[in-house]
Parts: C-alpha cells; sequence; structure tokens
C-alpha cells in the first residue's frame, strides 16, 4: 500500500511539473525559431518549414499531449542546435552530474554529522563550528570556485581550470586519478556550500537530545559518551537528517548549472545552460523532466529508508 502511493505521488507530482515546465518554456519571450538576433538568416519560409517539422504549428494543447506522450515512449524529441536525440544527449551528460551529486550527497552527511555532534559537547568547538557554517550558507558557491580557481588554479596552478579529463599531466596516468583532480575543486565548492546549515541543523538537534530525560537517566546509570551517542543520540539523529538531505536533493542539482558552467564540466547542468542560452526547448524540457524524476526518487528513497529503519514512520 505505501508503495502504491508513493508510485501515484510520483506521477502526480511529474504530471504537475511537465504542466508547468512546459507553459513556462512556450510564454517565455523569444524562441530558437523565432527570428531575430539568435537566428538572424532564417527566412519566414524556413521558419513555418521548421515548425512544421517540430510540431509546433499545431495548437498548444496538442503539443503539449504530443510531447507527454512522447516521454511515455522514453523519447524527448530532437535538439533544435545539434539535431540529436535529447535522450541521447541527456544519457551523455547525466552520469558526471550524479557522480558529482552523490559524492556531495555523502561527503556532506557524514561531514555535518560529526561536525553537529562534536559541536553540541564542546562549546570551544562550537565557535568554530559556527564560523565555518555562517561561512558556508552566506558565501555564493559561484564567487567561491571563482577565488579557488584564481589561487588554485591561475597562481598556483596545482588544479586545471576545467574540464574532467586531460593528457598532458604526467603525474595522473590512471584515467580515475585524472578525474579525481579536475573534480576536485568543484567538489570543495559543492561541499563547503553545502554542509552548513545541515551542520547547524545536527548541533541543534543533538543539544535537544541531551536535554532529554533518558540521556539524563542514561548518565546516571554510568554510561560513557560513546555509549550514548551511539544507541540514543544517532538513532534520533539520523531519520529528520535523511528527510533534510532528501529535500536539498534540488538544491544540489541546481547548483550544478552554475559550477558546471564554470568548472566548464559536460554534464547536465552545463547542457541545460547552453540550451537555455540558445532556446533549445526540446532539450530544456528533457532536463527539466529527468532532473524532477530524480529528485522524487531521491526523496521517495529516503522515506522508504526512513520506513525500514523505523517500521512505525509514517509520513
Amino acid at each position: 500500500m505505501v508503495y502504491l502511493k508513493k508510485l501515484t505521488y510520483i506521477i502526480s507530482m511529474l504530471w504537475l511539473i511537465s504542466i508547468i515546465s512546459f507553459l513556462a518554456i512556450h510564454l517565455a519571450p523569444n524562441s530558437f525559431l523565432s527570428g531575430g538576433e539568435l537566428n538572424p538568416n532564417m527566412t519566414q519560409e524556413s521558419i513555418a518549414i521548421l515548425k512544421g517539422i517540430y510540431g509546433l504549428d499545431k495548437p498548444l494543447i496538442e503539443q503539449y499531449f504530443d510531447w507527454v506522450f512522447n516521454i511515455l515512449t522514453f523519447s524527448f524529441g530532437i535538439s533544435f542546435v545539434s539535431g540529436k536525440e535529447v535522450s541521447l544527449l541527456i544519457k551523455d551528460h547525466l552520469p558526471i552530474t550524479l557522480i558529482l551529486n552523490s559524492i556531495t550527497l555523502v561527503i556532506v552527511f557524514i561531514l555535518s554529522l560529526w561536525l553537529g555532534i562534536q559541536s553540541a559537547f564542546n562549546e570551544s568547538f562550537s565557535k568554530k563550528v559556527k564560523f565555518l557554517s555562517l561561512l558556508s550558507f552566506s558565501m555564493p558557491s559561484f564567487y567561491l570556485a571563482l577565488m579557488l580557481l584564481l589561487y588554485f588554479s591561475v597562481q598556483l596552478q596545482w588544479f586545471p581550470l576545467g574540464g574532467i579529463a586531460s593528457n598532458t599531466n604526467p603525474l595522473f596516468q590512471s584515467v580515475y586519478l585524472d578525474t579525481a583532480w579536475h573534480l576536485f575543486l568543484p567538489l570543495v565548492v559543492m561541499i563547503f556550500s553545502g554542509f552548513g546549515s545541515l551542520a547547524m541543523y545536527v548541533r541543534s538537534l543533538t543539544l535537544e537530545i541531551l536535554k532529554s530525560d533518558y540521556i539524563f537517566f542514561a548518565k546516571a546509570r554510568g554510561l560513557g559518551k560513546k555509549q550514548i551517542l551511539k544507541s540514543m543520540i544517532l538513532p534520533n539523529l539520523i531519520p529528520p537528517i535523511v528527510t533534510i538531505l532528501g529535500l536539498s536533493l534540488p538544491g544540489l542539482i541546481g547548483g550544478s548549472v552554475i559550477l558546471e558552467s564554470i568548472f566548464s564540466i559536460d554534464g547536465m547542468g552545463l547542457l541545460f545552460y547552453q540550451s537555455a542560452l540558445s532556446r533549445d526547448y526540446p532539450v530544456i524540457m528533457g532536463i527539466l523532466i529527468i532532473t524532477a524524476f530524480l529528485t522524487l526518487v531521491g526523496n521517495i528513497l529516503a522515506d522508504l529508508f526512513l520506513l525500514i529503519y523505523n517500521p512505525f514512520y509514517k509520513k
């Protein structure tokens, strides 16, 4: 029954997101086929022919249902710019974005958990965590990315300016080491931008747990810090943190648009940015649907984890 509800939730949310995305894209000013500054050499006859090929000469409601039918058959149409299948473009660009966001999510979870708990037990350490957390959620990620590139890539030349692979560095003969070398700075920016608010949230939850009666009685029975942490604090911290991480997925994926553009990482974020500049509607709408689907799946997985972790959990 729970799985059926989750499936219904995913389908209904994707349907709603598809309507909003479709209307937002088609109500935007200018288009790839509108002529003018984006396509100055296109004649009205050429535009009419292209609109007929892409089905843009049909009524808006008919265009929407054609698009939804194509999505159900795992076809997002053909790119205006490259002429390639949108599904193939997404398939080529999706893995690196998933890798970046997955690594960020895991490290942010571990780092925030450790910093939040330690700051709750240690007041002097808490001041340092508060300062770092303030920097984390107040500093724009693009500014931090530019500063790191300027210092570590331009001045010190320790890291590349962009991309995910190169054949010019003799120190990294392994493809994996070379990729890690290229992705180090982007990961630093994503992790630093993501841990601040979560660390303070963990600290606040830990302080509330430490004030509870069962912690008082556990200390009275002579249980040590490690035992209390393992058997009482962590089991109460993990469910809300997993929920927060599930809700933070849209922010992580959305942040990839800026960071992938700055670091020239050929992922979904950069593809979305380039498609937005060129008004490549099929690619934009395909990325929006895939991103929404991945976000919903992430939230569902978080709920299922909590359901397995705590059979009495309901949402």
